[in-house]
């Protein structure tokens, strides 16, 4: 299928077999495909795990009229592969994983697998396409997104939008919108000032509606008082009339709706995986005039066409024996190879040398635990899971590997002494960072496990304890992190020789890290967020607040205003081998800024680097960050080997949001500042004005 698919065109063929179909239907008939199916119960049991099935084990319906051809929506959750099914799904890499290999087609081809395993476990929809934007590091499920910048979320996530659609299942964009706070998400009101909601918060959700999404999930909090499933402004206002999305709605699970005449009218077309709020209730505030049919009818006629479009090209294109679990594992592997980030590496500690004769020791618990991320709704149930400790010790070397969980720190400094490679692995897991689960009304929330890192945004005190025993006796341990997000490492950094960031690298993680470590892959992953130096400067944040207003400026925008120097900048990482970029143009035409360079790799073996582009704007009308990222490019080069890259931004893209016209405005006359680099530390930055 051609990846330049216009999938809104597409639906629209529909509209006139929906708009006959809606003519045969009752009341009753149409506000039944308003409704999700599950038992009320079940979905809540599942979510206490107090149930032998697992959360969304198997795809949850909605609607579906058999009778009058109108398919079911059958949804499967999951950011990070398929949740439905039993021990049998692919785990690929948590999303900021991929974000850091910086590869949107690598992504587009996960979204293909992702749907072919969604095609396999009987559903036809996928609510995995998250890209709410990380306002501050410690948001508990930052591990489901691409990373902190907006540009790099639109073009992963539609990456992922058309990947999912090209096998016809229904990609749905979610958490619309403001949802970067877990622990408070039921509860918190979220103001924003209007250049910053468009600019910042909501511009990588547009696109993703502009790549064909099918489907909008609304998010739990409220924004300026509403909440985002009744929220009038955003489901109507910004996202049908501005945007002219022509796909359907859907409310975030169980807890997304609280006010039947309020979430009709302002355009959520389901409620689910339940009815509670929807049908009886809503057929009642029909009759009742509190809700027009006309309002019914359009929800219905949204519903119908999607369903009917994708449904036929799913037919029309279906493949017998097309899921190759094997191979999706395979292309999870590949993506975790490309998403490990080597940020220090001194003396060329790495790659190990695994000679026969050599003793690698191996510190800490969470290498010998199968670490892949959060166990909310997201979590995928994989046939296995290859732990770090297992990558290392199953890689084909002579070398002794000996390992130990690190509760004695004198254990830990004895065993280092005699290594001759000390491999220490910390971090993060679902008990740190994930989704806050909710209480049977919402009006708490239940803090067990998971949530937001409200306290420590830095290593736990029994894993410092390794380091600090570790750097006593030496100064060149690797230390593997893995986490879903930034990790502060300033108070140790500088007493380790090598250190990777592994986020939750799915179920294949371990060989991945074990092929970067001992050399077989070298490491091309880039940082999708920021790390500074100490979180004082990091955006001012209240995880337990009712009301809470987001700026403009976070992550790197941030301290580059501030004039702070990071500890590793966003973009950045290390290779095993050494690049360089040089011949640098810059040009304009009447809609684009251009900028080429030529990529060199000067050392002894292959590798990957992304070349990135920023734009800055100092001469324009209105205040701007210094610059932004508006172009990047995966590029393999062999030992030697040099190429050209070209990048490009339309000046549409540098457009600001003026509030006093409600629109965006793009500065044509002005000059921009050009910046060219491999991340986005300014002192590495090539700069022409243009």
């Amino acid at each position: 299928m051609d990846k330049k698919m216009d999938w809104k065109a597409y639906r629209l063929t529909y509209t006139k077999q929906a708009k006959d179909i809606l003519k045969t239907l009752s009341l009753e008939e149409k506000v039944s495909l308003m409704s999700g199916s599950e038992i009320r119960s079940e979905v809540r049991g599942a979510i206490r795990k107090k149930l032998k099935v697992h959360y969304n084990e198997h795809p949850y319906r909605a609607g579906g009229i058999k009778e009058k051809d109108i398919p079911a929506m059958l949804f499967a959750d999951g950011t990070r592969g398929v949740v439905c099914g039993c021990k049998k799904s692919t785990c690929f890499p948590v999303a900021s994983m991929r974000g850091a290999a910086f590869d949107p087609e690598l992504e587009e081809e996960i979204g293909r697998a992702i749907a072919e395993e969604v095609l396999d476990v009987g559903a036809n929809f996928f609510g995995g396409v998250c890209v709410n934007l990380p306002y501050h590091p410690g948001w508990g499920r930052a591990q489901e997104v691409y990373g902190e910048d907006p540009y790099l979320l639109g073009r992963m996530g539609s990456a992922l939008v058309r990947g999912v659609q090209e096998n016809g299942v229904i990609a749905c964009v979610k958490h619309f919108a403001f949802n970067s706070m877990e622990n408070a998400r039921f509860k918190v009101s979220i103001e924003c000032d209007k250049r910053a909601e468009r600019e910042i918060f909501l511009s990588h959700f547009k696109k993703c509606i502009d790549a064909g999404a099918g489907s909008v999930m609304s998010a739990y909090n409220r924004y300026q008082g509403a909440m985002c499933g009744e929220n009038e402004y955003l489901l109507r206002q910004v996202l049908r009339n501005e945007w002219d999305f022509d796909g359907f709605t859907i409310c975030d699970f169980v807890w997304g709706v609280k006010d039947t005449v309020a979430s009709a009218s302002s355009g959520l077309d389901i409620e689910m995986p339940i009815t509670h709020f929807y049908g009886e209730k809503l057929l009642e505030a029909v009759r009742e005039g509190e809700v027009t049919e006309q309002t019914i009818d359009e929800s219905a006629l949204r519903i119908i066409r999607t369903l009917l479009a994708h449904e036929h090209f799913i037919e029309e294109h279906k493949k017998e024996g097309s899921c190759d679990y094997r191979k999706h594992q395979e292309l999870a592997l590949q993506c975790a190879r490309e998403g490990i980030t080597l940020l220090k590496n001194e003396d060329q500690l790495l790659p190990i040398d695994c000679k026969k004769g050599k003793k690698i020791v191996v510190l800490g618990s969470y290498a010998d635990r199968e670490n892949i991320g959060d166990r909310g709704s997201s979590q995928v149930y994989a046939p296995y899971v290859v732990t770090i400790l297992q990558g290392i010790t199953e890689y084909p070397s002579d070398a002794e590997v000996i390992y130990y969980s690190g509760e004695s720190a004198s254990h830990c400094r004895r065993l280092a002494k005699e290594a001759d490679v000390v491999v220490i692995v910390a971090g993060n897991d679902y008990l740190d960072e994930g989704e806050c689960v909710a209480n049977e009304s919402a009006d708490v929330t239940v803090q067990n496990e998971g949530g937001d890192r409200t306290d420590c945004l830095g290593l736990k005190e029994e894993q410092l304890r390794i380091i600090d025993a570790v750097g006593k006796v030496r100064q060149d341990a690797v230390v593997v992190l893995v986490g879903g997000s930034m990790i502060l490492m300033d108070e140790w950094e500088d007493r380790v020789g090598a250190i990777l960031m592994a986020y939750y690298p799915g179920m294949e993680g371990g060989k991945a890290v074990a092929d970067v470590l001992f050399g077989k892959t070298n490491p091309g992953g880039k940082l999708p967020f920021v790390i500074p130096k100490k979180k004082e400067d990091l955006p001012e944040i209240d995880w337990d607040a009712e009301e809470f207003r987001y700026d403009y400026y976070h992550g790197y925008t941030l301290l580059n205003k501030s004039h702070v120097k990071p500890l590793y900048p966003f973009g950045y990482g290390l290779s095993y081998t050494t690049f360089t970029l040089a011949g640098m143009k810059v040009w304009r035409d009447e809609e684009n800024l251009y900028a080429s360079v030529i990529a060199k790799n000067t050392g002894k073996r292959e590798g990957s680097e992304v070349v990135q582009m920023y734009v800055g704007a100092a001469d324009s009308k209105v205040e701007r960050p210094e610059y932004v990222l508006k172009d990047f490019q995966k590029i393999r080069l062999d030992a030697g080997e040099e190429k050209e890259v070209k990048l490009v931004c339309p000046i549409r893209e540098m457009a600001y949001f003026d509030e006093g016209r409600n629109e965006f405005v793009a500065e044509f006359s002005i000059p921009y500042e050009v910046y060219v680099g491999t991340s986005s530390l300014r002192e590495n930055l090539w700069v022409r004005k243009v």
